[in-house]
């Protein structure tokens, strides 16, 4: 069957925004790539009332209701009862879960049970059980009066391999259809100017569909198929993805990608190339992003924060002349900067970037938002001058695309 779910994400702290609630953005994905339809996300705190509400509301509106959090052995864990005396189910007591609890304890944890973890082996009647094999509260699944209600711990860990080992798998066994997107990821254009490029695909396509999301500094386009399998999905966007490269040209760097860092890495360890960094203004954000991909070890050599013009000159051997008569914030230093990265660290190719990233102007009256990006190669040193605009961490973000970007073009054999 084809459900319309609604997910009902359970907790004060997501409705106070000490936690982002990106359990419920996970099990959504879980949801579309089993051809569910997601109609409604609903968050609310941990009041027995206000969940009553928010159940009652949900019932009238969605085939399947699923619960995240509120499953815990305290006081304020109020998901399991409430939705339990929701739907007319009475909690029943597991000894084999009571026992998976105690094992938990004792086995993983290394700590004393209290005596309300054993709540937690209190279910619903007639439920499936989700097992939790890294945590200590099941889930469970149950359909009454035509709704498929579904409860699952909050913790995102537990939240996460539930959703993948036992929602997944329940949900394909019994859906008719797959909704299968994916992610083409842009930089150089903003979303008016990619909207414009692609507006006779845009505004015709229904199946695929494709929508532009605006980030910071680049668009994502994500292209959505609703077919009965996975390789329907892909046949029917095999020609829009051709036509979409076609118009986006290079400035398409990746699908399917977290981001620019990853088709970079992906880059060096193609051409078995190395690469180090030395930034300024963007204090260690480009060492970061390389670092995060998997494998990148490989291929980056170091990165030098040269926060200051003394570890500039010290570490990277920038001249202490172009410090004095150009300024830290110049095209010179930027390449001087690059060079002596690749020098230090013996990679093929650095980068470099300074700039001035606010509150305010430098003390050579630069403004905020010019930055200099330097790229070493063994052809030769390049620079380029950016004005960014405003905002010290959008200027640092900013900066940090248009260096990796600038490695990219390079590798790939592209123009600045």
């Amino acid at each position: 069957m084809n459900f319309r779910a609604e997910v009902i994400a359970v907790g004060t702290e997501l409705l106070l925004g000490n936690i982002a609630n990106t359990d419920a953005q996970f099990v959504s994905e879980i949801l579309s790539s089993a051809g569910v339809d997601v109609l409604y996300h609903t968050t609310v705190g941990d009041n027995a009332q206000r969940l009553q509400a928010v159940t009652d509301i949900a019932r009238r509106r969605a085939d399947l209701i699923i619960y995240i959090g509120g499953l815990g052995p305290t006081y304020d864990d109020v998901t399991k009862n409430v939705v339990s005396q929701a739907f007319g189910r009475a909690l029943v007591f597991h000894p084999e879960i009571a026992q998976q609890i105690r094992h938990c304890f004792e086995a993983v944890l290394h700590r004393p049970m209290s005596a309300c973890n054993l709540q937690q082996a209190y279910l619903p009647t007639g439920c499936e059980i989700f097992p939790n094999p890294v945590g200590t509260a099941p889930g469970c699944c149950f359909t009454e009066d035509g709704v498929t209600v579904m409860m699952l711990p909050g913790v995102p860990h537990e939240c996460r391999h539930m959703a993948e080992h036992q929602v997944l798998p329940w949900l394909r066994r019994r859906s008719q259809q797959v909704i299968l997107s994916r992610d083409i990821r842009i930089f150089g254009l903003t979303e008016p100017q990619v909207q414009e490029l692609l507006a006779p695909l845009m505004n015709h396509a229904v199946n695929p569909s494709l929508a532009p999301y605006a980030k910071t500094g680049e668009v994502m386009l994500r292209m959505t198929a609703k077919a009965e399998s996975e390789a329907a999905c892909g046949a029917l966007m095999s020609p829009m993805l051709r036509e979409v490269r076609r118009l986006l040209g290079d400035y398409c760097y990746g699908e399917n990608i977290p981001g620019l860092e990853y088709a970079v890495v992906s880059l060096l360890q193609e051409k078995q190339r190395t690469c180090a960094a030395a930034e300024s203004c963007t204090g260690g954000l480009i060492a970061k992003r390389i670092t995060d991909v998997p494998g990148a070890s490989a291929v980056f050599r170091g990165g030098i924060v040269s926060y200051t013009n003394e570890v500039k000159a010290a570490l990277l051997g920038v001249p202490q002349s172009l410090l004095d008569t150009d300024g830290a914030v110049s095209e010179p230093v930027a390449a001087a900067m690059a060079d002596g990265a690749r020098r230090i660290t013996g990679a093929d190719l650095a980068v470099s970037v300074t700039g001035v990233a606010g509150p305010g102007r430098d003390d050579r009256g630069n403004e905020v938002g010019t930055v200099f990006i330097g790229l070493s190669t063994p052809a030769g040193t390049s620079v380029q001058h950016l004005r960014l605009g405003t905002g010290r961490e959008r200027v640092r973000i900013l900066a940090a695309h248009h260096a990796l970007d600038m490695i990219r073009r390079y590798l790939a054999g592209l123009k600045d």
